[in-house]
């Protein structure tokens, strides 16, 4: 009998351990539970900049802008679109398969992948060529095919030609930086055009 209390016991207080565990998770270290955030605590004089995984980041970042924003028109919003773009972005770069052949003047990229990949390539590659094109140092085509995309970037300038060759398609595809721009107005709910 003295046995079977001792393990009864044991596990209410295993149970209540394992509870408050749970609470503070797993992997927090003192001062990092959830529930103590909002008691006003200072966070030992470091400002973050990076307020999580690169999606999340963002749309805290745009949700902080358009809380500070006293004309901000919370019926045009759009998070969901902007979190789907995000989405849309983080698959580009994780998993199109890019073959990229140098050409005498410049780069062909073609860029393929699963079905959900391919429709994020079809929508972000035409898009992003469109704005490559504002940069009159190249000329830039995007070419709809059968399997994927084929973004041709070239230049009569060899220091040009070098440096879409030194870009290839994930650089091609992050230059021009209007992303943040681009962001912003999909999130207030305007037309960004239309990835």
């Amino acid at each position: 009998m003295r046995t079977k209390l001792i393990l009864i016991v044991t596990a209410l207080l295993g149970g209540t351990a394992f509870a408050a565990a749970q609470t503070a998770h797993s992997g927090h270290g003192d001062g990092m539970d959830h529930a103590t955030h909002s008691q006003g605590q200072p966070l030992q004089n470091t400002i973050l900049t990076e307020p999580g995984q690169g999606a999340f980041a963002a749309l805290s970042e745009v949700v902080r802008v358009l809380e500070a924003d006293p004309d901000t028109d919370w019926g045009q919003v759009d998070l969901a679109g902007l979190r789907a773009h995000l989405v849309d972005m983080d698959r580009l770069v994780s998993d199109t398969i890019v073959e990229e052949t140098e050409l005498p003047d410049g780069l062909s990229t073609m860029a393929t992948g699963d079905a959900d990949t391919l429709a994020t390539i079809r929508r972000m590659v035409p898009a992003h060529a469109a704005q490559l094109a504002q940069d009159h140092g190249w000329t830039v085509e995007a070419v709809d095919a059968e399997n994927g995309v084929e973004l041709r970037v070239t230049s009569g300038d060899p220091s040009v030609v070098a440096r879409i060759r030194g870009l290839g398609f994930f650089g091609l595809m992050a230059s021009q930086d209007h992303h943040r721009e681009h962001h912003m107005m999909m999130a207030r709910g305007e037309n960004a055009h239309a990835h």
